[in-house]
Parts: structure tokens; C-alpha cells; sequence
């Protein structure tokens, strides 16, 4: 009979890393822990290509304690509860490094609203419905799409962050939240200025939150050089992150060149915006010269390959930005289709093996590291997740390889990579919480947030 932990307190999600303990000898009694999870196969993700087999992960204040042999654990430790999981691989959770969750209410809306006009109307109805629950409802669809898929963290650029922010929070989701800042007018503020003051009171806010963090997301690569002056000064002051879309189309590209007389990656370093703090979103069109600005700043790029696809950019080119040593993770780009990550891993994949760099092409190991390990860097959270060890919080994502489409396994980084998808994620745990088992959600709210975006279709149909 398998248990699970079910935390009653949040006081522990404070708790820092687990340290000191000395040597285990056989003469020592059990050291009592909350959790236990024994998998047939781990992937730890710290060093490239490991995978341990009959290996346990030891969970004590939602933080990993241990991992180590099977056989060794259930002689260390005594667990409140325990997870078996024999024909299981068990890995970091998932990162989806870009996404506007909200937008999972406009997912299959395609058919309502002929191409040409679809973007502008869509940003039409979001102006119309921000401020009310669509935000809400949005964030808790995503997550529960994302929970069902492996993901426990994801970062956001949306309207009204306040929103998803505390949708994320009450769900346990851990969650970067990114800060829109526009010139122009938005449905969150009219200036720049109070963009950025507003910006900075939801930074106050979930300061220290154990599973909330924020970045700046500027809105477009064609801000005032004010603006981006500012942001600079910002986020230096501050050590924060900022994520951009950057030459996501040959479009953009046209139009700062024509305002501006440089390409946007120009622009940012002309303002010492490239830094391990940025996180450049998409980078499908681009020049050696691009990447060359991007290795030299040492920015990270969230690849969304879905989503470029989806609007007719093309792909980025993975094997070039991995072939300059590029930090690469994993994301949805905004787009209204799956939020599971399984898609784009597989595109990742086979994508790295067409183009310039193809020659040497992404590794399962290493496609599984840009969805987890890479995400964890790119959103400025390397020591807290994204691998298995000891002292990082315990988020952590269960796969089951017996089904059909994994069978037979060799080893499990190559199924889970071209054969992965949510409805094989059978457990999630977010700092030792177990938030999906069984496949099924244990906090959200299913039926009523399935419901409340029925009745969104329902309206968006009438009033679109």
C-alpha cells in the first residue's frame, strides 16, 4: 500500500537546506524522514547522461534530503510515508520557462477568428475581460494543465501578474512571475513609469515568498530608450531577471532597425541588458553576429518551438544557439496550445538535428536538461531546483514507463524524450507537496475551473 504525505502546515516551506548530519553506520537507528520515493530509474540531472537505477529520493521538510541505493535507504530511514514506484522514472520537475496562462481560455478559439485578425482581436478581449477572474481562471487552468504534465515551475508575461501570482501561490505552484512594462498604455497601467511602480510593489509583495519569484518582461524590444535605460538601472539595483521576446520575426527585426538603426539584440547590449540575467525569448531569427552578442553576455534562450511553428516563424535554430554553449530552456511562448512540456522536448530534439550545428546534434540527456536544469538557470533558480540533491527543494515529476508507446526500455532518457506526454506523468511534488497523484489533482479544484472555462468559452462566443 502506497502513501502519500499530505501536508497540513506551510510553516516548513521556509525551512533551509539540511545540513550536518553525520556518517550512517548499521548500528545507528532509522533517522525519521517525511518522505520516501523509490523509482526503478532516476534521473538526477546533475551530471550529463546519469541515470540511477533502484535508487531512492529521501524528502524531509520539502527538501531533498538523500539519494541513494533502495536497499540503503530503507535501512538509513524510517519515512512518514512512502512511494513506490517500480516501473517509474523520477526526475526534476519540468520548467516552462515562457508562458501567458491566462491565454489557455483563448485555446481553440482559432476557428472563431480568421487569421489576418486574429492577434489584434484577442488583445481586444483581454483588454476587455483584464482585471476581472478571466486572469484567475486562466492561471488555474495552466496549472492544471502544467501539474498534469510534469511541470512544477513556470514563469509568466501576462496582464495583472498580482493574479496569476496569487493563483500560483494558493496552488502551491512555484511560479516566476514576470512584470509587464510598455510605453504604451495597458489594461495593468498607462506610463512606463507606472508600469515600473507597480512593478516593484508586486516585487515587495512575494519578496522572500518560498515559491514566488518575479522578473521585469518588458512587452516589446521597441521600448523608449528611457525605458530600457531604466529597466537596466532596475534590474542591476536589484539583481533581478528580465525575460524579452527578442527576434522572434524577421518583423521585429525590420522595425527597430527602421526606428532605431539596430537590430534588437543591438539595443539591449547598447543599454547592458545582455547578462546571465536575461532571458531572451525565441531568437529565431538570427545572425552569427546575434549569437556571438548572446554568448559573450552570457544570456539565456527559452526555446518555443510549438509556438514559433504555430505563427509560421519558423523554428529557432537549436543547433547553432547550442553549439555557441547557450544556457537553452524550454517554453510555450504564449501560445493557446498545450501547456505540457513533452511537445517541445520532442521538437528540441528532432529540431537540433536540422540546420547549421546539426552535425552534433542535442542529446536526450541534454534536451531533458534544457527542460529542467535550464529552465531552474535561466529564471535565476539553480539552487533551489532543477536537479535531484541534497539541499534543493523537492519538485519533482514521476513518469511511468510501462505503457505501450515506452515499451521496451532500455533506458529511460531516449522514451522520455520521443515518447513522453502527460498522460504518462503519474506524481508531482513541489517542495515535497504532492500536488498530482495517481494522474489525479490533490488541490486544485478541477470541476470548478473546468466549469468557469466552459462558461469563458460560452461568453467569449457570444460577445466575440
Amino acid at each position: 500500500m502506497v502513501s502519500t504525505l499530505a501536508n497540513t502546515s506551510t510553516d516548513w516551506l521556509s525551512a533551509q537546506p539540511p545540513r550536518g548530519f553525520s556518517r550512517y553506520t548499521s548500528s545507528m537507528p532509522a533517522i525519521p524522514v517525511d518522505l520516501s520515493i523509490q523509482a526503478r530509474w532516476i534521473v538526477p540531472m546533475t551530471l550529463r547522461g546519469q541515470v540511477l537505477e533502484e535508487h531512492a529520493v529521501i524528502v524531509q521538510d520539502g527538501r531533498v534530503l538523500d539519494v541513494l541505493p533502495c536497499a540503503d535507504a530503507r535501512r538509513k530511514y524510517a519515512p512518514a510515508a512512502e512511494a513506490l514506484r517500480p516501473v517509474h522514472a523520477l526526475l526534476p520537475g519540468l520548467v516552462n520557462a515562457d508562458t501567458r496562462a491566462a491565454r489557455s481560455l483563448f485555446r481553440g478559439s482559432a476557428a472563431l477568428i480568421p487569421p489576418p485578425a486574429r492577434s489584434q482581436r484577442l488583445q481586444q478581449l483581454e483588454r476587455r475581460y483584464a482585471g476581472s477572474d478571466f486572469v484567475r481562471d486562466g492561471a488555474l487552468l495552466s496549472i492544471a494543465q502544467m501539474l498534469k504534465g510534469g511541470t512544477t515551475c513556470f514563469a509568466d508575461r501576462h496582464s495583472f501578474p498580482p493574479e496569476t501570482a496569487a493563483a500560483a501561490a494558493e496552488q502551491g505552484m512555484r511560479a516566476v512571475i514576470g512584470m509587464p512594462v510598455a510605453d504604451a498604455p495597458t489594461a495593468w497601467a498607462q506610463t512606463a513609469a507606472e508600469h515600473l511602480t507597480k512593478a516593484l510593489k508586486v516585487r515587495d509583495e512575494y519578496k522572500g515568498h518560498p515559491l514566488i519569484s518575479t522578473c521585469f518582461a518588458p512587452l516589446t524590444a521597441l521600448l523608449s530608450d528611457a525605458t530600457f535605460a531604466r529597466i537596466a538601472t532596475l534590474a542591476a539595483e536589484l539583481d533581478a531577471g528580465v525575460c524579452i521576446d527578442l527576434h522572434d520575426s524577421a518583423g521585429a527585426i525590420a522595425q527597430s532597425r527602421a526606428r532605431f538603426g539596430l537590430r534588437p539584440i543591438e539595443r539591449l547590449e547598447s543599454f547592458g541588458l545582455l547578462t546571465p540575467s536575461l532571458t531572451a525569448v525565441h531568437m529565431v531569427c538570427v545572425d552569427e553576429a546575434d549569437i556571438a552578442r548572446a554568448q559573450r553576455g552570457g544570456v539565456a534562450v527559452c526555446l518555443c518551438p510549438e509556438a514559433d511553428l504555430r505563427r509560421g516563424n519558423g523554428p529557432p535554430p537549436i543547433a547553432a544557439l547550442a553549439a555557441a554553449g547557450l544556457r537553452l530552456c524550454l517554453g510555450s511562448g504564449g501560445a493557446q496550445g498545450d501547456q505540457s512540456p513533452w511537445n517541445a522536448v520532442k521538437l528540441t530534439a528532432l529540431l537540433s538535428r536540422t540546420g547549421a550545428g546539426a552535425a552534433d546534434p542535442l542529446g536526450c540527456w541534454d534536451v531533458l536538461a534544457a527542460a529542467t536544469r535550464g529552465g531552474a538557470s535561466a529564471l535565476g533558480l539553480e539552487g533551489e531546483i532543477g536537479t535531484l540533491e541534497a539541499g534543493k527543494w523537492a519538485d519533482l515529476c514521476c513518469v511511468d514507463l510501462s505503457a505501450p508507446a515506452m515499451q521496451p526500455v532500455f533506458e529511460p532518457l531516449d522514451p522520455l524524450v520521443f515518447s513522453g506526454s502527460r498522460d504518462m506523468v503519474t506524481d508531482v511534488w513541489i517542495a515535497g507537496r504532492q500536488l498530482l497523484a495517481g494522474s489525479q489533482l490533490t488541490r486544485l479544484d478541477w470541476p470548478g475551473v473546468a466549469a468557469r472555462a466552459d462558461a469563458w468559452a460560452r461568453r467569449i462566443i457570444a460577445e466575440g
